[in-house]
């Protein structure tokens, strides 16, 4: 396929062969849903009715359809009644700039965006996502102090991002967004003068979703989760909740093997109990298995999706290090560490930058000393909680669970300085 029809291939909106209402009967429940349009005023004068842009691929024809009668009650398991829609509740009017039009992914990194974003909207926060994983995320005194962390934290995996926050966005916050290329800003609201300032990046799709206020309401709503296989058959399942909101739901790393009883010495500070609930809320919308570094109120490393959990550790730490040596490139040259690699090999710069920018990286060991380690499971050895150690992490948050716990909370009082260590008694898969 030539270059230019692989261009247009991504360019193209797709249409679709979905029915335009779909009913699905759970037992004696009906629920009725209405597939979602949007009609675009053209420049030409003519207005354009689209469906979602396509799906994971540019060949998937794909649809939105939103639940407009009945509600499906399972146990504890509801929809957000009709009307309340988020995702699937967004408007032409709610599309204060189309961009590209969405597609399945810009829609579902928008979902798992409020996903975490729920159980942070006390405070200014931004979550940016990457093909339905967090590579960002922060609390700031200010939200544009909370998106700058969180770009900070991977600004790699940024570049071409949705970006979901918890605060209408401000010319600060405006000004900064305007400096990267994203594919999607998602927020409250818009004080005046922003959209002018985000509408200089043509293809940017800007939401506005008035309903992100009202996250918190819906964090403890469980819906029921389909999924379909391919032989035409669905696993169906009530959705996760996150019931490690507050420093009591925490649980003492305690357990006891062959009649000795083993403890975790050193009990987390105030601030390292403030990231072990960040993280965990950021934990809720990773893919699993997943361990990831927080630091502050903001991300250090996420390791997403890996088989072993010893794998994900490292990999989540050696982002880390690529990450701070790409940030510390970019502050002091205003390029990216490849790019500075790239000129040294093109023999347009000498190598002093990236040794020094290297040091240092080592020197800080990425940022991960004083870090909380989180983990979405158990560690089954020591071995995986030993990687975080090793980089000097500060404290610890597992399920536990595990017949081996008590190897790892050796590990955390084996440690100089001594790491300290809560349970949830909780898992986190997500997948």
């Amino acid at each position: 396929m030539a270059a230019q029809d692989l261009k247009k291939m991504y360019t193209t909106i797709l249409g679709d062969h979905f029915p335009m209402e779909m009913k699905i009967s759970f037992g004696d429940q009906t629920l009725v849903y209405r597939k979602r349009t949007w009609k675009i005023p053209m420049e030409d004068g003519t207005v354009d009715e689209r469906g979602v842009r396509y799906g994971e691929n540019p060949d998937q024809e794909a649809a939105l359809y939103e639940l407009v009668n009945g509600n499906l009650m399972l146990g504890d398991c509801r929809f957000i009644e009709p009307g309340n829609g988020l995702v699937s509740g967004i408007s032409v009017e709610d599309m204060l700039q189309v961009g590209k039009h969405p597609g399945k992914i810009n829609l579902t990194d928008i979902d798992n965006g409020l996903n975490i974003l729920k159980y942070l909207v006390d405070r200014p926060a931004a979550v940016i996502l990457k093909h339905n994983n967090p590579c960002g995320a922060a609390y700031g005194k200010t939200l544009a102090e909370a998106y700058n962390r969180a770009n900070r934290a991977d600004r790699i995996a940024a570049f071409g991002g949705a970006v979901i926050m918890s605060r209408a966005i401000d010319r600060e916050t405006a000004d900064l967004l305007s400096g990267n290329y994203l594919e999607v800003v998602c927020a409250p609201d818009f004080e005046e003068g922003t959209l002018d300032i985000l509408k200089a990046r043509k293809n940017l799709r800007v939401i506005k979703m008035a309903r992100i206020d009202r996250l918190a309401d819906f964090e403890n709503y469980r819906y029921v989760d389909f999924k379909s296989l391919i032989d035409g058959g669905i696993i169906a399942q009530q959705s996760a909740v996150n019931s490690i909101r507050k420093p009591e739901h925490l649980k003492d790393a305690v357990t006891t093997s062959k009649g000795k009883e083993y403890r975790c010495e050193r009990q987390p500070t105030a601030a390292e109990i403030d990231d072990m609930l960040f993280g965990w809320a950021v934990e809720h919308g990773v893919t699993s298995n997943s361990v990831i570094y927080v630091k502050d109120g903001c991300t250090v490393g996420i390791g997403t999706g890996e088989q072993d959990r010893v794998g994900v550790a490292e990999i989540a730490v050696h982002k880390a290090y690529i990450k701070y040596a790409d940030i510390l490139c970019f502050d002091k040259l205003g390029i990216p560490y490849a790019d500075m690699v790239l000129e040294i090999e093109q023999g347009k710069r000498d190598k002093a930058d990236k040794v020094a920018i290297d040091a240092q990286t080592q020197k800080d060991r990425a940022g991960l000393p004083g870090s909380v380690m989180i983990s979405d499971a158990f560690f089954p050895y020591r071995d995986g909680a030993d990687v975080g150690i090793r980089q000097g992490v500060s404290a610890i948050l597992q399920a536990g669970g595990s017949m081996r716990d008590f190897e790892t909370i050796e590990a955390c009082n084996e440690a100089n300085p001594q790491v300290a260590m809560k349970f949830t008694g909780q898992r986190s898969f997500k997948h």
